[in-house]
């Protein structure tokens, strides 16, 4: 009942504002969103005002001479409020350690860069602490006054992944039954690469919202290799545009090997997925010079680790042998533009490849091409939608060597692969993963990459083409049973059904928190004209003990009967407990100040106004 004391005011207007701010909320975790949300702060403070008249008089002139500063404020800490009672689950204390599990629950790291002020805040909190640091309204409001946006729409699982523990529960059981699969030979022509264990194995993913999960090595730093000639050939593009970088590389898949020297009809390499046309891309590049493109990099990744391998790169140089080669026949052809130095386009390419990343830094950077070009931790637009569009483009068709058909038939993704044991997988608007494996297959693809990826396909509708229409169903982690609750007038039926213990018992204790959080009516009544209170009432639900405001507010009168009267009829001693407990402290919440319509029809009946088979009907 704490939480029920903390927010029930004396003033009525509030509960329509924090109806109105959890709405308002809806904006996302955008730098303009707190700024949407000021522009109605005076449309919100009319209507708590004009609220406000209507239920308690003695109030109303102090809400309208508030100030639309003071509103902004209430508005905020309204949903500052709300936030925090369905984190804590209506309890006045938790230990910082369970709000930072929550936290993550939904997917964000304690090191996202947009919770840097949050976190700074509580590791200040923590060192000013000599025992365990409990978080209370007054530090949660210190803490995530910058971050409400961002952290309301996470509690209210409107990320791209709803249900995140879930969907990164089945990526660790993808991850150990692939983490069994054996074969394939560590790379060795180029020696560096000879120096890794076979064993090391690693799995990161990031959502274009920002959601993280790894599992196994994944801040063991190694190098793209071919795993960057995507990354810079998108940069290319977004620097110099797709008609000049394609004056000189085709788009077509080669179907030879990565490191052939061959080229199109218009003595072009095939495409900049093949060591050819990467080498070509690299001497467009040039002028921008290796920090230029290290710096691309960097935001590609939110400012995660990003290195350099010298000792991989003077590898490279030294059995290069082919790719000077390539080089060669290149300048042969006049591939290069014009003044470009074959030699240094070469020490540039070895260099690229030389970049090293962890599968956690490489998923970000696979997400911000899945964000079309937004890194989703800083929501910095680091390339061009063109430029990313066209890099999936190549990918899908030709990135994974000339394993490309096949990867695109029983995949359907763009990917790209690297003979270090890399896997960059993009899911379109949804995700991007790297895979990390050195044991390589006979075209140069890592043995458990591939796998993880068809096996993740094989589970989730991820495929390019899985959602046509009569196509067999998979899993869809884009939605979960609350989206049931998530339009803007839902039934009260798919309510009622969510709060029925028997039915969900494992979200029972927090679906009406989240139903609060996400301005779910829950005044709608189904077609006995019964409201989810009355139904809980009635079976004994136990999320009624949850005292859960926005629930216990609503003690509308079905034919006679309140949902006390309910759990009363049906023997639900712990709920008449729990409801006549709220009668007790607010009395005045639990008499109807006017006469339903419900009312209004029984009387109706009652006195007459309908036929005897029509009352039998609506009886029923």
């Amino acid at each position: 009942m704490h939480c029920l004391k903390r927010l029930r005011t004396t003033n009525a207007g509030v509960l329509q504002l924090l109806k109105h701010a959890v709405n308002s909320a809806r904006v996302g975790s955008d730098s303009n969103g707190l700024s949407r949300i000021e522009q109605q702060s005076q449309l919100l403070c009319t209507s708590a005002a004009s609220h406000s008249q209507r239920q308690q008089p003695f109030h109303h002139q102090a809400v309208n001479d508030m100030d639309e500063a003071e509103c902004r404020n209430r508005l905020i800490s309204g949903m500052e409020d709300l936030l925090f009672y369905t984190i804590t689950e209506g309890k006045e204390m938790i230990p910082v350690s369970q709000f930072i599990s929550a936290l993550r629950s939904t997917g964000l790291l304690t090191s996202d860069p947009r919770l840097s002020d949050c976190m700074r805040q509580l590791r200040q909190s923590m060192q000013d602490s000599a025992g365990t640091v409990m978080m209370d309204p007054k530090l949660f409001r210190k803490c995530v006054g910058a971050n409400i946006l961002l952290l309301t729409q996470a509690f209210r699982r409107k990320f791209i992944i709803p249900d995140f523990e879930a969907f990164a529960s089945n990526i660790n059981q993808l991850y150990y039954s692939t983490q069994r699969q054996v074969g394939g030979h560590v790379a060795d022509y180029i020696p560096q690469l000879a120096k890794f264990s076979p064993d090391l194995w690693g799995v990161s993913l990031c959502t274009v919202d920002g959601q993280r999960h790894s599992a196994g090595d994944t801040k063991v730093p190694f190098c793209l290799q071919s795993c960057v000639k995507p990354l810079e050939y998108a940069i290319a593009v977004h620097e110099i545009g797709t008609e000049h970088v394609h004056r000189y590389v085709g788009k077509e898949p080669s179907g030879l090997k990565f490191n052939q020297l061959s080229l199109d009809e218009e003595d072009k390499p095939h495409n900049p997925m093949v060591n050819a046309g990467a080498i070509v891309i690299s001497s467009l590049l040039k002028v921008r010079g290796f920090l230029g493109v290290m710096e691309y990099l960097k935001k590609m990744s939110g400012t995660e680790y990003v290195g350099f391998s010298n000792a991989t790169f003077q590898s490279e140089k030294e059995t290069g042998d082919r790719n000077f080669a390539i080089g060669y026949y290149l300048k042969e052809k006049k591939c290069f533009p014009k003044n470009a130095d074959m030699i240094a386009a070469l020490d540039f390419y070895f260099q690229l490849c030389s970049i090293e990343v962890t599968c956690e830094s490489g998923s970000v950077m696979a997400a911000t091409l899945a964000n079309g070009g937004i890194c989703p931790i800083t929501g910095e637009q680091v390339l061009s939608a063109e430029a990313v569009r066209n890099t999936l483009s190549l990918m899908h068709s030709c990135g994974m060597y000339d394993f490309s058909g096949q990867f695109a038939f029983h995949v359907g993704l763009p990917a790209k692969s690297g003979v270090s044991g890399a896997v960059l997988l993009v899911v379109p608007n949804v995700m991007g993963i790297m895979c990390w494996s050195p044991p390589l297959d006979r075209v140069g693809n890592s043995v458990r990459g591939i796998h993880f990826c068809q096996e993740l396909v094989s589970l989730f509708n991820f495929h390019n083409y899985d959602n046509l229409r009569h196509f067999a169903r998979k899993l869809d982690p884009l939605i979960c049973l609350e989206s049931l609750i998530s339009s803007s007038r839902p039934s009260v039926i798919p309510i009622n059904l969510l709060l029925y213990s028997s039915f969900l018992p494992s979200l029972a204790p927090v679906l009406p928190p989240r139903f609060a959080l996400s301005a779910v009516d829950m005044e709608e009544k189904d077609y006995d004209s019964r409201t989810a209170l009355h139904v809980a009432s009635a079976e004994g639900d136990p999320v009624i003990s949850f005292s859960w405001p926005l629930i216990i507010f609503l003690c509308v009168i079905r034919w006679g009967n309140t949902p006390l009267d309910d759990a009363r009829q049906f023997g639900r001693d712990g709920v008449v407990s729990v409801l006549t407990e709220y009668q007790r402290l607010y009395p005045c919440s639990s008499e109807s100040q006017s006469e339903t319509e419900d009312q209004r029809k029984l009387r109706h009946i009652e006195g007459g106004g309908l036929s005897q088979t029509d009352r039998t009907c609506l009886t029923i």
